[in-house]
């Protein structure tokens, strides 16, 4: 649904429950999860200016009529830029598409020359496809839920497959100094933030032998360094 004008975002609904405290900023909805930081990441990276908003799991948020509005999947992150394409506000969900699209919108973080951008690309994908469905299950195989099973064929078919990006990362990584090459992109921020999340929140690293992975723990510790990454860990604030 189009607002009336750039920066009157109040004809979409999900501004009914995150009022925009700058109308004029892109609008970020989000939790500090490995997809949401992807985005909240880019933003920093980027310096395009945007206002967060949390979407707290714990009351449901997501399931609301006004984030619903905005993607009908009810997963986070989502945005809602009022500079959009030909000047009409875009509302846009799947972090990989935000990625592109917020590449695409500053120039940055994805190569204009096609055949660098796609090796970029096939690596972003890669992410979507792999690394991310397979750590999620693994996450909840051996720290949620699914670790009182007592059958452990289905935690440790995800451990496998896990250990197995780990290592097509690894030798990736050996090679380049980011994995599309020698410049840190989108890629790298879709990526690097699971892998973190796998040896960090879901404490799994010495279930998927992530020590074994030298070149990959190189490039994470070169990801959380810079200061753009470090801030977009925790954005949205709790509270």
């Amino acid at each position: 649904m189009p607002a009336t004008s750039r920066t009157d975002l109040t004809a979409f609904p999900i501004t009914r429950k995150w009022p925009a405290r700058h109308p004029e900023r892109l609008q970020l909805y989000s939790l500090p999860t490995p997809n949401g930081v992807k985005i909240s990441i880019m933003l920093e990276e980027t310096g395009l200016p945007y206002d967060a908003h949390r979407v707290s799991f714990e009351t449901q948020d997501q399931m609301s009529a006004e984030f619903l509005s905005l993607n009908p999947n009810n997963k986070i992150p989502a945005i809602l830029d009022p500079h959009g394409p030909d000047g009409e506000p875009l509302a846009l969900f799947e972090s990989g598409a935000i990625l592109i699209y917020l590449a695409a919108k500053t120039g940055q973080l994805l190569p204009t020359n096609d055949a660098d951008k796609y090796r970029v690309l096939q690596w972003l994908m890669f992410q979507m496809g792999g690394v991310g469905p397979m750590f999620g299950q693994l996450g909840f195989f051996h720290k949620f839920a699914g670790k009182d099973y007592e059958d452990k064929r289905p935690r440790d078919r995800y451990v496998a497959e896990s250990r197995r990006l780990l290592g097509v990362l690894d030798r990736q990584y050996a090679q380049h100094a980011w994995v599309a090459g020698d410049a840190y992109s989108i890629a790298d921020i879709a990526i690097l933030p699971w892998v973190r999340n796998l040896n960090g929140f879901y404490e799994a690293g010495d279930l998927v032998g992530f020590s074994d992975f030298p070149h990959l723990q190189r490039a994470l510790e070169a990801f959380v360094a810079r200061p753009a990454v470090q801030r977009g860990l925790l954005i949205p604030e709790a509270g």
